[in-house]
């Protein structure tokens, strides 16, 4: 049976975390919100960012080492990501669960 540390539990869970935001956010903040919050490359990143996590989160349960991948590829975009939030109002908690993210994908990446 495939053991799950301490430390990738944690990054499965930030990875959870940082794909509901990303998705949630999206939705309804971004959708609602109209103008610059819909712009398609904001929407995109979003949107990737938010299966890149899923992904990685799935990598890391099924076991493969091919996690490490997934989670340096996730790091790149949750930073992306958050910076994205950034220059758009009330996108705070989403920017900062996508460092959260970013920082532990960068630890099991390496």
């Amino acid at each position: 049976m495939h053991t799950i540390s301490a430390d990738m539990r944690a990054c499965i869970d930030e990875c959870l975390r940082c794909y509901q935001s990303c998705l949630g956010t999206a939705m309804t903040h971004c959708l609602e919100q109209g103008g610059r919050h819909v712009e398609p490359a904001h929407v995109r990143l979003m949107m990737a960012c938010a299966e890149i996590c899923r992904t990685s989160a799935h990598f890391m349960l099924i076991g493969t080492d091919h996690h490490r991948h997934t989670c340096a590829e996730c790091s790149e975009i949750c930073d992306q990501c958050a910076k994205s939030c950034d220059a758009l109002d009330g996108m705070e908690d989403c920017a900062a669960t996508c460092r959260r993210c970013a920082e532990a994908c960068r630890k099991m990446a390496a």
